[in-house]
């Protein structure tokens, strides 16, 4: 079965699902030896570094200097404008990885038990001997998954945070921690939001961290009433004929109460319903990044309606799908009624993948738009091959 639809699991003995949401999420950090048994990276060194270098791919390199301060270099890089690999004290960080990466996406996928809408993203770092980017706190959930090498990992609460000045990097400037602890590869330390913590490589190492997005309230407002007032329907134009009197004239840079009046009015009428704001909400949530984009498919409507018939479907690893009450969204887009309510789409969203059985069960509404993703690229008809491997 594709790690895409089973469930992770944790083989560190007494550890449940149940366990860790309960008693370790949000909450306090979890040490988890061998969380995967004999773990190696998905990527090589060199595959990495080739990643760094593509100028599609968010990447930075982060440099400790003999004098104290740290360097931020962001990517697309050279090969030959990468540090020697003998010289220490160095990290070259890859965004992302998960939309480019098959393996890296299946890795993501065993985290499927947290809600997608708050999956963020696979970075993969490689370090020096001594490489880091020094002691800081995140505001966001992660697991650190330990690849290749060693990481000493030093984690302590941090409740009023305080950053050095003239750096690059937001460093505490009086961390202290309370825990030590050194990861080898499978080892997977999880953090969450506001616990300090300071990664340093002993020799060189890659490491994973499985980050969950958890924006302040004010971020999400702000993009969700841009996004109210994109779908609210036509409204007035401002007017104030009749309402200028000659006062206006001694006080030209006075603003206008009848403008003040007009936009508020305007503002009262973004209030959603529950099923609006959640619809938009989930607009937000599933728009693609910056740096993603899809390879629209080179088949015809015709052919990749046969194919999806003779082995069934699958999400693109870049396709973000979600569904509320009323609504299934993906990539940014919203279907409404009937398709909102197609416990077919919501399947596919939960699972990743339709089989061909699903395709026949299908209405030919659900299999319109099926194969319109399959033309933009958001979704891929199986071949015989993968459906065997996949669906069985």
């Amino acid at each position: 079965m594709n790690l895409h639809t089973q469930p992770a699991s944790w083989p560190l003995a007494g550890i449940s699902h149940e366990t860790f949401l309960q008693r370790h999420w949000q909450r306090k950090p979890l040490l988890l030896r061998q969380a995967i048994p004999a773990f190696k990276s998905l990527l090589s060194r060199t595959e990495l570094f080739d990643l760094a270098c593509d100028d599609t791919v968010e990447s930075r390199l982060i440099r400790r200097q003999t004098s104290g301060q740290w360097d931020l270099q962001r990517g697309p890089f050279s090969r030959r404008s990468l540090p020697a690999l003998r010289q220490p004290d160095w990290t070259l960080l890859v965004q992302g990885v998960d939309l480019l990466d098959d393996a890296v996406a299946a890795l993501l996928a065993r985290f499927r038990f947290i809600p997608d809408a708050r999956l963020d993203d696979v970075m993969i770092s490689w370090a020096s001997d001594g490489g880091g980017v020094g002691p800081h706190v995140d505001a966001y959930d992660v697991f650190l998954l330990q690849a290749e090498g060693r990481r000493r990992w030093r984690i302590g609460p941090v409740r009023a945070p305080r950053f050095l000045p003239d750096q690059p990097l937001k460093l505490l400037a009086d961390f202290v921690p309370d825990t030590d602890h050194l990861l080898e590869p499978g080892d997977m330390l999880y953090l969450p939001p506001g616990w300090g913590h300071d990664g340093v490589a002993i020799g060189p190492c890659m490491t994973y961290s499985i980050g969950f997005r958890a924006p302040p309230a004010e971020e999400l407002l702000q993009q969700l009433l841009w996004k109210l007032a994109e779908n609210l329907e036509s409204g007035p134009r401002y007017s104030d004929r009749g309402q200028i009197d000659t006062f206006a004239a001694r006080t030209p840079a006075r603003l206008p109460r009848t403008m003040v009046d007009f936009l508020q009015a305007a503002f009262a009428r973004l209030k959603p319903g529950r099923r609006e704001f959640e619809a938009v909400l989930g607009e937000l949530l599933t728009e693609p990044k910056q740096q993603v984009w899809f390879d629209p498919s080179t088949q015809t409507v015709a052919q990749l309606a046969r194919a999806c018939a003779h082995c069934g479907l699958r999400l693109d690893r870049r396709s973000r799908m979600l569904y509320a009450s009323a609504s299934v969204l993906i990539n940014g887009e919203r279907l409404a009624s009937p398709l909102g309510r197609s416990s077919l789409l919501r399947r596919l969203a939960d699972q990743r993948q339709l089989s061909a059985q699903d395709w026949t069960d299908a209405t030919p509404l659900e299999r319109a738009v099926l194969v319109e993703w399959c033309e933009q690229g958001w979704a891929h008809p199986f071949t015989a091959r993968q459906a065997k491997h996949e669906l069985n």
